[in-house]
Parts: C-alpha cells; structure tokens; sequence
C-alpha cells in the first residue's frame, strides 16, 4: 500500500490554512506537553492564518496567551489565540510506537472504500478518499484507541 501523506497533504492544501488542521492536532501534544494538551485543543484557523485553540476555562486561555507567541513558533503557524472552549476527554501524547502502528484493512474494507470513492470523478482525489477510507475502517474494526 502506498503511503497516502503526501497526496492528502497536497489535496488539503487547496483549502489554505484550515487544511493543515489536521497536522496541527498530530504534532499538539509534542509541541505543548501532556499538561496543556489536556486543557486545551486545537480548533481551528482564521482567516489570517491564526490558530484558534480551545482551552478548558478562561484561565486556562489566559496564561496560554502568554504562550501564545513560543506555541506558535513550535508548530509553525501565524499566530495562536487561545479562548474557552470544549477540549476532548482524554487526550494522552502520541507516541512513536502508537503513531505509526497502522491496521492494515481487510479485502472487505477495501471494496467497501472503492464502492464509495468510485463516484468521485477527480482520478488523484478518487485514489486519495479510497485509500483514506480503506486505513478508517480498518482502524475503526481494530482494537486501538481514537
């Protein structure tokens, strides 16, 4: 199976800041430490390229925008702005071992992930949905955690 990375980060460029959304959530918990990552979570950009980050409570935002400037730096963005907002339960720091660890899907899961990519008429974003939904339901059958 081919790595899908590379391809989903090209297609997700298209929709400018917000499409690294999903890198930023990836590297958080690295990048702040298992303490802030418990008690605030990324939520997304504005328009200028700002991070919005959800935190706990106001005092949780508070003393993270005092950070605001260092967190930015070390997930490369524009700027963070720090408000109150809903924080998943939950949250542990993504090691090596459980980021990589990848299910591999069944022939079931792929025919299912080929049934649903195939109305797509885009070729690269075709391959791109079937090989995102194929890694999904394999993951979602597994007995890893979210």
């Amino acid at each position: 199976m081919d790595p899908l990375g590379d391809e989903l980060a090209r297609e997700l460029a298209r929709f400018g800041p917000q499409g690294r959304i999903g890198e930023i959530v990836a590297a958080w918990a690295a990048a702040v430490g298992p303490e802030i990552a418990r008690n605030a979570w990324p939520a997304r950009f504005m328009r200028d390229g700002t991070l919005v980050v959800h935190a706990r409570d106001s005092i949780w935002a508070f003393e993270l925008t005092q950070r605001a400037e260092e967190i930015a730096k070390r997930l490369s963005v524009e700027g963070a702005r720090f408000v109150p907002g809903p924080v998943p339960e939950g949250v542990e720091e993504a090691t090596p071992a459980t980021a990589t660890a990848v299910a591999s899907p069944t022939e079931e899961q792929r025919r299912k992930a080929e049934e649903w990519a195939r109305r797509i008429e885009g070729e690269n974003l075709r391959k791109v949905v079937r090989k995102a939904a194929e890694l999904s339901l394999a993951r979602a059958a597994s007995d890893r955690p979210f």
